[in-house]
């Protein structure tokens, strides 16, 4: 819906924006505050040891969990739904993982890697796929198959309800791996620069679930989701 039919934001002075942004912007600073306070507390979370082998498919051959640290202490891990019953099987995955992964640019990965951190991601579908997928979407981040394993159930991604996605962070003493932290859903968006920047906009995310002002554009969550290189045949 183009700005013209939009129902657009309130004109005012430029003294009555500069209150108002203030305002705002007072109340954002409590609420970075507030995510400071939870990044400290998730900092001291317990972890829990990995008990278990997992040797998974990668594109250079076998690949241990362990392998996947790339030598650094830390590693976050994308489950990324990429299965049968999955939207797109077998040549595609997920849209809204493959949304969470177009976040994941190259120099991500520079930046993570000199803060000691590896990224990797891990489907349960075959490595082929994955890699011809991974291709497709001009993805850099090391892509491992699960498919001859049982990480996916262990790790509660794989079950009677079907495919679920997440991202479990990892830290190793040694060779003796932990999990320090998962979570899924919303808790993704932090990590998403798309939704951040539409949060930012008049507009916002454009979803039926937003509190804006009537005549604002909107449609249901995940229906305007696509593979990068598909909106256009979405039209």
């Amino acid at each position: 819906m183009s700005s013209t039919t939009a129902s657009l934001p309130q004109i005012v002075s430029q003294e009555e924006w500069r209150k108002a942004h203030e305002a705002l912007l007072a109340k954002e600073k409590e609420l970075t505050h507030a995510r400071d306070a939870l990044a400290a507390e998730r900092r001291r979370l317990p972890m829990e040891r990995i008990e278990k082998s997992y040797t998974f498919d990668g594109s250079d051959g076998d690949v241990t969990l362990l392998d996947l640290f790339a030598g650094r202490p830390q590693l976050l891990l994308y489950h990324f739904m990429f299965a049968e019953g999955v939207d797109g099987w077998p040549t595609a995955g997920c849209p809204g993982c493959s949304m969470f992964m177009d976040n994941v640019g190259q120099f991500t990965l520079t930046h993570l890697a000199h803060r000691d951190v590896s990224f990797a991601v891990v489907s349960r579908g075959p490595l082929a796929n994955l890699l011809a997928y991974k291709k497709r979407m001009s993805w850099h981040a090391p892509w491992v198959s699960s498919a001859k394993n049982s990480f996916n159930v262990d790790f509660g991604l794989t079950s009677e309800r079907g495919e679920n996605h997440g991202l479990s962070v990892f830290v190793r003493d040694g060779n003796t791996i932990f999990r320090t932290y998962f979570t899924t859903a919303r808790g993704l968006e932090p990590a998403g620069t798309i939704w951040s920047l539409l949060d930012l906009t008049p507009f916002g995310r454009q979803e039926t679930w937003e509190d804006s002002p009537a005549g604002r554009p909107q449609s249901p969550p995940y229906e305007w989701w696509h593979r990068h290189d598909e909106y256009d045949r979405a039209k």
